[in-house]
């Protein structure tokens, strides 16, 4: 352990340090210039500080008021040096933050017994700050685990309502990539954007309740079959409402309205500009570019420049100025994750 040792007296230093070898508890650090102790003591781990009160310049006083208002040096054990009848000085230093005194002259055993007992005290100082910084990192690790677990699901329960679509699971990738992105420009939280990341993929997952014959219809779908299209979005809500997950909440707010368009003619609620929640919009952004650019059973793909044409004449329309802005204003990423995130080959 670091001891660190101050008097402008080289008598009393030299003593000092040799009742510090009985103590045969670490290395101990002297100092006869109270200044130079301080900034070893503010630069250097220290476990005990023995400082007297009577130093020119810098006096025992003005030392501890400076290391205590370091707030990582603020539960260091500290010894102050004074004489019998400096009764007030004990308290100035008490008040200063001084956790015990020794009194002038020496007596070995009473430094050994005091010095012992400072010791100790940062003995279980530090080991109680090991045990916290190891119940932080355990709780970090659960944690972790925990997200991940639920992101697996999540994103599982999203492929299942794709491969009825049908579709792989690249879509929701990609998709929840793009969603991400265009809320990092806008300007969301790391954790919000995070949240839309996980929750995002699920914005079809009430496709699970419409008939096959519907789903899976190969032509363009009639009035009646349209209506029970879109009736995926309800059943969406439906489905993931009601949660205590935060993720799965917004999942619910995204399959409710990502089908929503910015000039009121969306469904299901025909909700105009701003009153479509955020996720929604921007999902709606990134769903439609992806779907567009995605082979269908019933389409071929559309390039990525005449997609990124239609995001262009839809805005204000169909998608949010501001969504659109975003997403097209980082194309290069925009390129990064769609080439990332392709269907592997089947074999």
């Amino acid at each position: 352990m670091n001891i660190v040792l101050v008097d402008d007296n080289p008598v009393n230093l030299a003593l000092l340090g040799e009742l510090v070898k009985q103590l045969d508890a670490g290395q101990a650090h002297a100092f006869s210039d109270a200044d130079a102790a301080l900034q070893w003591c503010l630069q250097q781990d220290p476990d005990l500080v023995i400082v007297d009160y009577m130093m020119p310049g810098l006096n025992g006083l003005e030392f501890i008021k400076r290391l205590r208002a370091e707030s990582s040096r603020a539960d260091v054990p500290l010894l102050m040096v004074t004489a019998n009848a400096e009764v007030q000085v004990r308290y100035d230093a008490l008040q200063s933050g001084a956790n015990d005194f020794l009194t002038k002259p020496l007596d070995p055993v009473e430094f050994l017994a005091r010095s012992r007992n400072m010791l100790a005290l940062r003995r279980g100082q530090l080991a109680l700050a090991m045990r916290a910084s190891w119940l932080a990192e355990e709780v970090r690790r659960a944690t972790q685990e925990i997200v991940e677990r639920e992101r697996d699901t999540i994103f599982r329960l999203s492929r299942a309502a794709e491969y009825r679509d049908p579709d792989t699971g690249s879509h929701v990738m990609r998709m929840a990539h793009y969603s991400k992105l265009i809320a990092r420009r806008l300007g969301l939280t790391s954790d919000d954007q995070d949240i839309l990341f996980r929750a995002a993929p699920m914005h079809d997952i009430g496709k699970v309740g419409i008939p096959d014959q519907v789903l899976l219809k190969p032509g363009r779908l009639d009035q009646p079959e349209l209506e029970v299209m879109r009736d995926h979005a309800r059943i969406g809500h439906e489905i993931l409402q009601g949660s205590p997950s935060p993720v799965l909440q917004q999942a619910a707010v995204v399959a409710l309205s990502h089908h929503e368009k910015f000039d009121g003619s969306g469904y299901p609620h025909g909700l105009a500009g701003k009153k479509i929640p955020l996720q929604g919009r921007i999902v709606a952004v990134a769903d439609v570019f992806d779907a567009l650019t995605t082979e269908r059973p019933y389409k071929r793909p559309w390039s990525l420049e005449k997609a990124r044409g239609y995001l262009e004449e839809s805005s204000g329309s169909h998608f949010d100025p501001d969504c659109v802005d975003a997403f097209l204003g980082a194309w290069d990423e925009v390129l990064a994750i769609h080439e990332r995130f392709q269907p592997v080959a089947q074999v």
